[in-house]
């Protein structure tokens, strides 16, 4: 008898585990990378502050031997190949608090010089101007944030729980941490950062790591390695590099990922080093390391992504290739790789929104979205704020001319249509007005006919050829609609009503082929009911699994994926495949009335929403069409 290798004149492989798609390889294992080396700094110094990206760092403050004299406030500017020297600090000191999203944009607080201070200066692109002191003056601090929006986190003298928040113009105290350190690494937005390692006394060295949600800290998984005067990036609370730092009497060069459950160690730095800046706010993909001590460094390190570990776990992850055929040893099952089925992915972190809001609309993709309008705080405040993401950071635009929360958005980044919403609580002005965005500001256009709110963040179509369905004509109220509008480029015109009246649903598709799924139906009562446009009629096909309004939607009319929710707040994700729903990974934060984008359920994109108040986190869904399928044999 033939082996099962030799059938057909062609070798099967054999497997010990099904193949994973290269999406989720990623998601499993997002940062691992390597460093190399970048230009040298023209004055080398520890205790040294950073702001910016790798390619577009500042450099300032430190201290150039030991003892700490003399003092420095010499900035440096990088370009992604050397540093320039630019406009001292007015305040020489060293272990500074640095933050900053650009070179031309950054803060520096607090450090040492010595005694403590609590000095606060602004850079705007050419010279340092001082602003608002901090309440405490300390160094050895963690930061987060930007120049407008920052956390000053810990610090010395003595291992202090102290944190304040900035606001563009003065420092508030807000909730401590759990456990008091000073050096500590810390990154992330004012509403979403992580602070981890420090030391508890002058001779400890602690691993806890602590996560902001923007009123209290919770902690969290602890470092591998315990150290203080640690460098860090990254954009959130889950999703943080932390590189270098003292272990007393030494330096590490250990680098360590967080993925928002635990922390993963990855390539070391070339030069071992503790109290050294760093750069790389809005991501973890590339960040930049600077300076140090002791000896007083002037090396610059650039850390890049690359990939899948070389070795393993590499064959864990190994890709699926549609069409493939394999035996799994495991299971003694002959099986095959397809399309189609629920998608296989994860949510990661993407850049924060300048403006935090909640019911806001979206348009566009995952790498080029639109957010605008919004429910902004205090709740309810009609906003009229647009900002384009570009996949890694959000920029704000042109605003909107009329005020508005709840409203439909459907189009692209570049050309898009935003329709009807709500401007008061009490009054039901404004709902019947559309503004069409050509890329750089907003017109209005021609009316919708039925005014209305709460249609869904996102409508189904393009700027020229959109449909919107359901929502409501009052508000608060329980008058839910299932009146149906048709958008040609210049007028509205009315169609077949939806089969169930209900408002807050998640919308996909195009104007001739669209998705109406969940929302809240009269009286008020969240549905599961699914509905399908043929650019004619609609008709009740499967229900969702999880019934919600206020949700987040992308894709097509066969290929959508739904996110988030209420009430209560929601996380569940689940998959369109043109036949059933599937629930696949949860958002990393449960949310409702977030704006969202995508062309399909493989990538799309959910920002803003309102987890307990607003909030300005993003996040980033990418999934791999795969499907694993068991061949019956004989």
């Amino acid at each position: 008898m033939a082996g099962y290798k030799e059938i057909k004149g062609f070798q099967v492989q054999t497997r010990s585990e099904d193949p994973t798609p290269y999406a989720q390889a990623l998601a499993d294992n997002p940062y691992v990378g390597s460093w190399s080396s970048g230009g040298n700094l023209n004055t080398g110094r520890g205790g040294i502050g950073g702001a910016g990206l790798q390619t577009a760092a500042l450099a300032f403050a430190g201290n150039k031997n030991n003892p700490p004299a003399p003092l420095t406030g010499e900035t440096e500017q990088y370009d992604g190949s050397s540093w320039t020297e630019v406009a001292d600090l007015n305040t020489s000191r060293y272990e500074v608090g640095g933050v900053g999203a650009t070179y031309s944009a950054a803060l520096c607080f607090g450090g040492l010089s010595p005694p403590a201070v609590a000095v606060t200066e602004n850079w705007n692109g050419s010279a340092w101007t001082e602003v608002g002191d901090l309440n405490s003056g300390r160094g050895y601090l963690g930061s987060a944030g930007t120049n407008t929006a920052a956390l000053a986190i810990a610090g010395d003298p003595g291992a202090q729980a102290i944190v304040e928040s900035w606001d563009g113009s003065s420092w508030t105290e807000v909730g401590d941490l759990n456990a008091g350190r000073f050096g500590p690494g810390a990154t992330g937005t004012t509403t979403s950062a992580i602070a981890f390692g420090g030391a508890p006394n002058p001779s400890g060295n602690s691993a806890a790591a602590e996560t902001w949600n923007g009123s209290s800290w919770t902690e969290v998984g602890d470092l591998n390695e315990g150290r203080y005067g640690i460098g860090a990036t990254g954009p959130s609370s889950s999703s943080a590099l932390g590189f270098g730092g003292s272990n007393a009497p030494g330096v590490v060069g250990s680098t360590e990922s967080w993925d928002g459950s635990s922390w993963t160690e990855v390539s070391d730095m070339a030069t071992a080093r503790g109290e050294l800046g760093a750069a790389g706010y809005t991501s973890v993909i590339t960040s930049l390391a600077f300076g140090g001590a002791p000896s007083y460094k002037n090396q610059t390190e650039e850390w890049a992504f690359t990939g899948l570990p070389p070795s393993t776990p590499a064959a864990d992850y190994a890709d699926a290739i549609t069409g493939d055929f394999y035996y799994n040893s495991s299971t003694g099952q002959f099986k095959t790789v397809n399309t189609g089925g629920a998608p296989i992915g994860s949510w990661a972190s993407g850049g924060a929104l300048n403006q935090a809001r909640s019911l806001l609309s979206g348009a566009g993709i995952q790498t080029a979205a639109l957010a605008f309008a919004g429910d902004g705080s205090p709740v309810p405040a009609a906003g009229t704020d647009t900002e384009s993401y570009d996949g890694s950071s959000w920029t704000e635009l042109a605003t909107v001319n009329s005020s508005r929360y709840g409203a439909a958005g459907i189009g692209l980044y570049t050309a898009a249509i935003l329709a009807g919403g709500a401007n008061d609580p009490s009054t039901v002005s404004n709902l019947d007005v559309v503004e069409s965005w050509n890329g750089s500001s907003w017109t209005e256009v021609a009316e919708i006919n039925t005014g209305r709110a709460h249609m869904g963040g996102r409508a189904a179509g393009t700027q020229t050829a959109g449909l919107i369905f359901g929502g409501l004509n009052t508000y608060p109220g329980t008058n839910q609609l299932a009146v149906t509008e048709s958008w040609n480029g210049s007028a509205w015109t009315e169609v077949s009503d939806l089969n169930t009246a209900r408002a807050g649903l998640a919308a996909s598709g195009s104007s001739t082929a669209a998705l109406a799924s969940t929302g809240a139906a009269p009286p008020s009562s969240n549905v599961t009911n699914v509905e399908s446009w043929d650019g004619s009629s609609w008709t009740e096909t499967t229900e969702v699994n999880t019934a919600r309004r206020f949700v987040g939607g992308s894709g097509t009319s066969t290929s959508t994926l739904i996110f988030g929710g209420a009430s209560p707040n929601k996380a569940n994700t689940e998959a369109w495949d043109g036949s059933s729903w599937t629930e696949v990974a949860d958002l990393a934060s449960a949310r409702y009335g977030l704006g969202s984008g995508g062309t399909d359920s493989l990538s799309a994109i959910g920002f803003g929403g309102n987890t307990g108040s607003n909030v300005t986190s993003t996040e980033e869904w990418t999934a791999a069409d795969f499907q694993i399928k068991t061949v019956t044999t004989s």
